[in-house]
């Protein structure tokens, strides 16, 4: 009965052991992984004939984006761990409010967001839940940027005063930065090697849109910084080895 005993007590350490998120693994993880922006932006200002004027109540907003997404995370101690995340970009739809609502939608671009987080696993190694908080940096850059009508041939420049002389063919800009973030989230170890995850994050992101116009009156320029800052869901299936 003792040898039997010892026994059942290795085979439960041993399965323990294999369910562990220990310091030196790695998880990877693949999922579906959901924008919501908190979005804001600044009135339009348009450079032309030498002036520089801000249109009244104009402004945008983002949609919402879905996307396929990877991680992977390894633990450097039994609580700390270092995730990075790649995915397929999300196609973010620019839309205008205010008085620019009557463009509908403005266009759209691709956002490449490349992210390392550092963060702590709480509960024991070989726990079946296991939450974490996290924090890093998101390197975002926009490709693939897209214009409607309305905006590629310049027609938003339409004025009473100078008709369409401000108006002719357009282009975009978005420009890049480095972007705060900060996430929370539970991992269900199913064995020694699946599991499943939840995670929640948010993103301080901001960028500058420009518009340049080739009309037949100059280079006119139209520019707006708008604030994303979204609010970035994932589910995922994990494979630790």
């Amino acid at each position: 009965m003792k040898q039997t005993g010892v026994a059942i007590l290795l085979s439960l350490s041993a399965i323990s052991a294999a369910n562990a998120q220990s310091a030196g693994q790695w998880t990877i993880n693949a999922g579906w992984m959901h924008l919501s922006p908190q979005d804001s932006s600044q009135p339009m200002t348009v450079n032309a004939l030498g002036r520089s004027a801000t249109v009244p109540g104009s402004g945008t907003s983002v949609s919402d984006a879905d996307t396929f997404s990877l991680t992977a995370t390894y633990f450097v101690t039994d609580h700390v761990a270092i995730e990075t995340i790649l995915g397929v970009p999300p196609k973010l739809s620019l839309s205008g409010t205010g008085s620019l609502s009557g463009l509908g939608e403005m266009g759209s671009a691709r956002v490449w967001s490349p992210a390392i987080l550092a963060q702590y696993h709480f509960g024991a190694p070989n726990a079946r839940l296991r939450p974490y908080l996290g924090a890093g940096l998101s390197y975002v850059w926009f490709k693939n940027i897209e214009l409607n009508s309305p905006v590629a041939t310049g027609q938003f420049l339409y004025s009473p005063t100078l008709g369409t002389h401000l108006e002719g063919p357009t282009s975009a800009s978005l420009s890049k930065s480095l972007a705060p973030v900060i996430n929370a989230g539970l991992t269900y170890n199913i064995d020694s090697h699946w599991s499943v995850g939840v995670s929640a994050s948010y993103v301080w992101l901001s960028t500058k849109a420009t518009l340049t116009t080739r009309s037949s009156l100059g280079t006119v320029s139209s520019s707006t910084k708008v604030k994303i800052n979204p609010i970035v869901t994932f589910v995922s299936v994990g494979y630790r080895f």
